[in-house]
């Protein structure tokens, strides 16, 4: 939401700053149609060029987590650590076979059902399943440091892959400005083939290439740019949900009393979704 809020707020801040300097606004949306065809087609070759069909797919989509905002909630950050500490805490009471059941078909699990928000992030689901089955048919023998490592690989892996279309965002606001430039050029080019023409017309014809410059600065900094950094926070703030499970499996194989465990998936969140402690233990000793 705020992101569209942003973009309105700099539309008019300075399409109105431009009018109320005494601008006229009539030669410039006379030009935009035309610069925009020219650099925002170039922007899609681009795209087009350097993205695979996955990962074009994957920009539409990650835009829609820029208006979005992140995918989980404070309530959610809450859940996920109880739900790995209530999985590391059946495993401890009654070992590997009483585990095997919900890990291995979560979907048909009493205990993950109730955490139906969880159950939908399949990628996160499957990091939880994934380690616990590691440490089911291993019954217990893995070093805690090598179960670490395995579950440090898995996000690094999910994340590089999510934070793709952040990164061709990113590219394609570093080209804007260029590509502004390519349009203001071509206008140029043609202004220069109508050299005899009048000095009215002549100034007319610089205006709209020069267009080609403003909206290629202005797409670049004003929009994608910001775009590109609001999309990378939404990442990281959907990774550290990730985080927090790995801080509860590998506390636990540590051996750290409860408290402990909770504290050290707690305080790795970021204080938009980090609970207080006595709330995270409550609602621990209320299941």
């Amino acid at each position: 939401m705020y992101a569209a809020i942003g973009i309105v707020i700099l539309l008019v801040m300075v399409f109105g700053g431009f009018v109320i300097t005494g601008g006229a606004l009539g030669p410039v949306m006379e030009a935009i149609p035309h610069e925009m065809l020219i650099i925002g087609g170039a922007s899609v070759g681009a795209l087009v060029a350097g993205n695979s069909l996955h990962e074009l797919k994957a920009i539409g989509s990650s835009l829609g987590k820029v208006f979005k905002g992140p995918r989980h909630n404070k309530q959610d950050h809450i859940d996920a650590i109880a739900l790995t500490t209530r999985l590391m805490k059946l495993l401890r009471a009654e070992g590997p076979v009483a585990l095997e059941s919900h890990v291995e078909n979560p979907q048909d699990s009493a205990l993950f059902a109730e955490y139906p928000n969880l159950l939908s992030n399949k990628p996160l689901i499957a990091l939880i399943c994934d380690t616990l089955t590691l440490l089911v048919v291993s019954s217990g023998t893995l070093e805690t440091h090598a179960v670490e490592d395995v579950m440090d690989n898995a996000i690094k892996t999910h994340f590089h892959e999510i934070h793709e279309p952040q990164h061709a965002l990113q590219s394609l606001a570093d080209a804007l400005p260029a590509l502004g430039i390519v349009a203001a050029v071509l206008g140029v080019v043609k202004t220069m083939g109508s050299i005899d023409q009048p000095p009215a017309i002549l100034g007319g014809m610089i205006g709209s290439a020069l267009v080609g410059t403003f909206l290629g600065v202005l797409l670049a900094y004003g929009i994608v740019g910001p775009l590109s950094s609001r999309l990378k926070q939404v990442l990281e703030q959907d990774e550290q949900i990730f985080h927090a499970v790995k801080q509860v499996i590998i506390a636990s194989l540590n051996g750290y009393p409860q408290p402990l465990v909770v504290e050290s998936a707690r305080s790795g969140l970021g204080h938009a979704f980090r609970p207080g402690l006595s709330e995270l233990l409550d609602g621990l000793r209320g299941r």
